[in-house]
This record gives structure tokens, sequence and C-alpha cells, in this order.
């Protein structure tokens, strides 16, 4: 086993956190934005301690450590704000920031004036990370990594066949923020992501397939320890052999079954990001206007929360300091409100809904998705199977694009062909193609094996972590891409 010793890079940020003692610093920026006519000022303060190991076949091949701190500052005023980022945490580097900030809205720190009611002082310190102190050291060594990815790899040789590559990821994000504003916002949290990832390339003459899996928890230090390294390996393995032979399935316009869990990437790429208020800001979105009318089938509702224990994208604040809650989007087919973050209230007039979220401090917080899914249904999922004639099941999902108003193409990473109500051969090269206002009407039936899967979404304020899900669904017709 090759495991080098990556003992030395470990990062101690608990002998420097956010507390308290930021407060007076705080508070005079703060007044100091209102003081000279802004309508809010918003602090966020990050720091950040991140590692990956990528193992390849029975060698770590990469460890990439990275740290790093910083502040974004955001103004507002009227209808606009300023926004700008410093890796300076000093007074004086804040201050600069701040002025750039005001500056970019046209107003003048030397021209000020009396900040009246603007700004009445900070509240006192939400803190939601002080139980999770200890959280970073209670993670995984990189040599315990590196050891746990290697098993990984080696149980992938154990069991696979025809594998040409075996690979194994981890990844740990440790985050601690605090945010301030001069609405009285004062809050601190620290979050903890982890993933674990097993890949595969089989080939066989010119027979191919390649297959990935990813897992990953939020706040659960032990995640790693805890992965269950065989039956990851095993459900790798099995997809990879399946596939290695499938057919190339034919194109078409046909009823189609999604699987649980990461299925609902769709719902999540094609129709979540369009119930965002950045969506609406930008004139992207077709169901603007339409909070009260049908836009999906009545077996459709669908929900985007951060409550979620252990989900990907579940937290105790946003990034605007704002605890989470559950948000029913659409229920029933229904669209009942969009995902809203401190601008989109400001611009849209949709309430917040604990939503403002952003990859880092270079970022402006926006309205993001969290835990992102489609709810149970009454079905189960082989009366889903049994009530198409010819179509097709679509196991997993790779990748795929879509279109700022909600157009998308994605490809079946493992399908089935569906026939006479049951599941038959293995299919490839199936590419799922819709809009989702034509397609969330045709979901007719959704099953009671509701899941959820960790996932990354890239957006206007960066990566950040979600999770997507649903139960089994049934989409009664749409465009299947093949040969």
């Amino acid at each position: 086993m090759n495991c080098p010793d990556y003992r030395h890079l470990y990062f101690n940020s608990l002998t420097d956190v956010f507390s308290n003692q930021w407060k007076d610093l705080l508070e005079t920026l703060l007044n100091r934005g209102a003081g000279a006519g802004a309508d809010l000022v918003e602090v966020f303060l990050e720091r950040t301690d991140h590692v990956g190991v990528l193992a390849e076949q029975d060698q770590i091949t990469s460890v990439n450590p990275s740290f790093a701190k910083g502040a974004g500052l955001r103004v507002f005023r009227g209808g606009r704000d300023g926004f700008v980022s410093t890796n300076d945490l000093s007074h004086g580097g804040l201050t600069r920031a701040l002025d750039q900030a005001l500056a970019m809205l046209g107003l003048d720190v030397n021209s000020l004036t009396s900040s009246g009611d603007r700004f009445n002082g900070l509240n006192s310190l939400v803190d939601h990370g002080d139980i999770k102190n200890d959280w970073l050291s209670r993670c995984p060594s990189l040599v315990n990594a590196s050891q746990r990815l290697l098993e990984g790899t080696r149980e992938l040789d154990k069991i696979g066949q025809y594998l040409q590559v075996r690979r194994g990821s981890y990844s740990r994000d440790w985050q601690e923020v605090l945010v301030a504003a001069s609405d009285g916002t004062f809050a601190r949290d620290i979050r903890l992501h982890q993933s674990t990832g097993l890949s595969v390339l089989a080939a066989d003459g010119d027979d191919r397939s390649s297959v990935g899996r990813r897992y990953g928890s939020t706040d659960r230090p032990d995640d790693l320890l805890q992965w269950n390294v065989e039956t990851s390996a095993a459900e790798v393995c099995e997809s990879a052999g399946t596939m290695l032979r499938a057919e190339y399935v034919d194109a078409g316009q046909m009823p189609v079954v999604l699987a649980n869990r990461f299925g609902g990437v769709i719902f999540h790429e094609a129709c979540g990001h369009l119930l965002e208020t950045t969506q609406i800001e930008r004139g992207t979105t077709p169901f603007a206007d339409q909070v009260g009318s049908l836009i999906a089938h009545p077996s459709v509702t669908a929900v985007d929360e951060g409550l979620s224990g252990g989900a990907f994208g579940s937290l105790s604040m946003d990034d605007e300091g704002m605890e989470p809650q559950r948000t029913v989007l659409i229920k029933d087919g229904i669209l009942q409100r969009f995902i809203s973050d401190r601008a989109g209230e400001l611009r849209t007039g949709h309430q917040r809904t604990g939503s403002g979220r952003r990859q880092s401090h270079a970022f402006a917080a926006a309205s993001r998705m969290r835990n992102t899914y489609i709810a149970a249904g009454p079905h189960k999922p082989e009366d889903l199977l049994a009530s198409v004639d010819r179509g097709l099941y679509c196991k997993a999902m790779g990748g795929g694009s879509v279109g700022p108003t909600g157009q998308f193409n994605f490809s079946v990473e493992e399908g089935y062909l569906i026939e006479n109500g049951e599941l038959t051969k293995p299919v490839k090269g199936a590419t799922l193609i819709g809009d989702a206002k034509e397609v969330m009407p045709r979901i007719s039936m959704c099953a009671d094996d509701l899941e959820l899967a960790a996932g990354f979404c890239g957006s206007v304020s960066g990566s950040v972590f979600v999770t997507v899900g649903q139960p089994h669904i049934k989409v009664d017709s749409i465009t299947v891409g093949g040969r």
C-alpha cells in the first residue's frame, strides 16, 4: 500500500475562531456604511480548510490541501447593490473594501449623514457553531483518508471484471463563517462537508463502460470512517458490468421511468433553477407570474429545505445569517412560492426563504437551492413499471446541459428497456431531451421511495453543496435521443 504521511499538512483553525471579539469592529463598519446612506450593509467573514485526495489503481496520486480566509462586503441602496471581497481582515482592509462597495453606488463616506435609525447596533451573537468547534479535529487524518480510498480501489479490483481504470476520491471542506448586517443580524456557523467517490472504466474488445458514484454528507466528522466500502464498490462494479455489453437504444418519443435518488438532478437543473428569484430578476423563468397556477401534474409536490439531517445541502443558517426552513415550491402541481434571498426579496417581493448562498467570500450571496426534491407519492416502483408497455427505465443519470429557460438534455448512464411492464435488456447511448414547462405536466406517477443524493450546483454565486432527490417517477412522454 502506498500511503505517505501527510500529517504535516494538517491545519488547526481552532486557534483563531470568529467570536464576539469582532463585534466592535463590525459595528464600526456597519455604522460607517449606514452613515454614508446605504439602506443595508452586510459583512460576511470566512475561513476555510479544504483537502482533496485522489487514488488511482493502488496509488495515492494527488493530495490537494488549501486554506483561505477573507470577507465579502455588500451594500444596498434602493434596488441596487455593490459588492467587494478582500483577503485582508484588518480594520484597514475591511474599511477600504467597504468604501469601494459604497462608491459603486455613488455613496461617499466623506459626506456622512446621520445613520439615525439605519443602524441600531448588532443583536446578540447567534452561535450555531459553538457545538461544532471540534469537528475539524475529529475528521480523518490524511493518512486515514488515504487508507480508506485504497481500500476502495482494492475492493473494485477484487470484485470487478475487465477494469482498466480504478479511482477513488475524497474531499473534505470545513468552513467557519460570521455574518453581520445593519439590520442587526449577527450569526456564526461552522460547516463540514465530506464526499467520497468511486469510478471505473471497464473495457473488453470494442465494448466500453464508464461508471462513477459519489456519496456525501454534511456535519458528520466520522463520515469517511463509516463509509461502507464493500457496498459502494459492489454498486459501481455491478453497473459497469451490466452496461459493458449493453446495446444502443433507439431514439423516439416514449414513456420513461426515472429512478429515485440522483434521478432528481433533472428536476433540480431544469425546474429548480427557474424557481430561484435570480431568474425572475433576469427575466428568464417562464414561471415568474405563475404563483397559484398549475405548472405540473397534480401528482407532483416539490420541496426545497435545509433541514434534513446529514444531507449535503443542509445548513444551520444561510450565508445571510437566516435559519433554514422547509419551502414547499409546488403542491399538487400548483406553484406555491420561489426560493429567495435578501436581494430577491428586495427586487421581486418574494419573501426570503433562508436560501442566500455563496461558494465563498469572493461571491455575493444569491437565491440558491439546498435540498431540493420531488416528494414521495402513493405508488410502488413496480406500479410505475407495470403501467408502461414499452419505454425506458433510467437507473442512473450522467451529465447534461440546461438552457436559460429550462430546456435540457441529460445522458443516461445506466438504462434498461421496459417491455410489457417488465425490465428487459440494458441499453446505452440514451439522452433525455425536453423542456421543463412541457415535461412537468407529464409526471403522472410518483412512488413512495424518496431518496436523496449529494451533489454540487454552479450558478451566479459559484458552486455550492446541494442535495437532489425524488422517488421513482413516471414521465408519460419524453424525447429519448439515441441511434
